[in-house]
């Protein structure tokens, strides 16, 4: 048990300070706090879809961070049974952008775009061969909600494969989908209590209220679009309401792959933005292999040079180690490195009181010398 008095407790302060900020730099590097990112814990965060996708056995999942990676899934077998998650645009997306998607989708990809105010979803969704829009004006209802009028039910689910077990949709400051064209299908609806508004505002005489449709699905070429309007289907505090985790869950129930594209979101993580750009560059996958072999190997024969002075230690002994005039030895033959050290002026008396003993011997030697002589010269005058 160590004793606290043996505890430098300024070192093990500093220990614990310097610990606690490399794991909070970690923590800041490795999340966001930007709306609807997958890389986001909090409520607004869309960390529990981004789970939920890669723990879903027999789909693999993928973080779209470049949209030149749809460019892998450009031909007819690799867009089948793929499907694309684009969620509230921050940025719009390049005309070069956006004919590799609409290749995607034409090749039997789908692609779901989450939108709900932004233009950046309806110019995809333009791009791409769809007639669906998203509408803009912010959807309520006085009647139909799941706490106030700004996050309207949508109790009207249509009978598709794409709501299999769905019964309604509980919406967080959402918008209309207009489906544009008979091609489009409404999967599902608001009551016919709801209406549209530019603003957060209460229901005026004026307003016409009725039914609006709150996601639609069409086909493209060979793939499908499916517009939503309402991207907080996804994050961390919507995911769970009824029954929208189960509707996001069959809009890739079929498929073998999900890709999560976060090229258009805000900023990603520090970590995760150079994770993602090393696996992507396999040069500097090989120059970063190349470096840690280098690193272990100087580590390792630093250690292995250390390890080999101290066996000689061991075994020869330390020939090169000074005695330090203040050990001395302590009870039971042991080291005594808890005994003071003695003084200059103590080191003095020691050596005055051993030159005082040389010479007392020196003198005591002389005299028996003079005395052995006079006892010889006594003895030859006797004889």
């Amino acid at each position: 048990m160590v004793d606290d008095g043996d505890l430098v407790w300024p070192r093990v302060l500093l220990l614990a300070l310097t610990l606690a900020t490399v794991v909070a730099l970690v923590v800041v590097a490795a999340t966001s706090t930007a709306a609807f990112s997958p890389h986001n814990p909090t409520w607004d965060g869309a960390t529990d879809l981004r789970n939920e996708i890669e723990t879903e056995p027999g789909v693999e999942s993928e973080l779209v961070r470049d949209s030149t990676r749809y460019g892998a899934f450009s031909d007819a077998s690799a867009a089948n049974g793929t499907v694309a998650f684009v969620v509230a645009p921050a940025s719009p997306y390049t005309d070069a952008d956006a004919a590799r998607i609409r290749t995607f989708v034409e090749n039997g990809g789908t692609l779901v775009v989450f939108e709900s105010v932004g233009e950046n979803g309806n110019e995809l969704l333009a791009d791409v061969g769809a007639t669906a829009r998203a509408d803009g004006r912010l959807l309520r209802d006085e009647y139909e909600n799941d706490g106030g009028p700004a996050m309207p039910v949508a109790t009207g689910v249509e009978n598709h494969s794409l709501t299999d077990g769905v019964d309604q949709l509980a919406l967080n400051y959402a918008t209309a989908i207009e489906p544009g064209t008979e091609n489009a299908t409404v999967l599902a609806t608001t009551s016919d209590l709801a209406y549209l508004t530019p603003e957060d505002d209460r229901l005026e005489p004026g307003d016409r209220l009725g039914t609006h449709p709150v996601a639609t699905v069409e086909h493209v070429g060979r793939g499908r679009v499916v517009a939503v309007g309402d991207p907080s289907l996804v994050i961390n505090a919507m995911l769970d309401r009824p029954d929208n985790g189960r509707f996001v869950r069959e809009l890739y129930a079929d498929s073998d792959r999900v890709l999560l594209d976060v090229s258009h979101a805000a900023d990603l993580p520090p970590l995760t933005a150079a994770v993602l750009t090393i696996r992507d560059a396999r040069p500097l996958q090989v120059l970063l292999g190349v470096g840690g072999v280098v690193a272990i190997a100087a580590a390792s024969g630093q250690r292995a040079r250390s390890i080999g002075a101290r066996a000689r230690r061991l075994l020869f002994g330390d020939r090169t180690r000074r005695a330090d005039p203040g050990e001395g030895v302590g009870q039971l033959g042991q080291p005594s490195s808890s005994m003071p050290h003695p003084s200059d002026a103590e080191r003095d008396a020691i050596v005055r009181r051993r030159l005082e003993r040389g010479d007392d011997r020196v003198q005591r030697v002389r005299g028996d010398g003079n005395r052995i002589r006079r006892d010889d010269d006594d003895r030859d005058t006797v004889d």
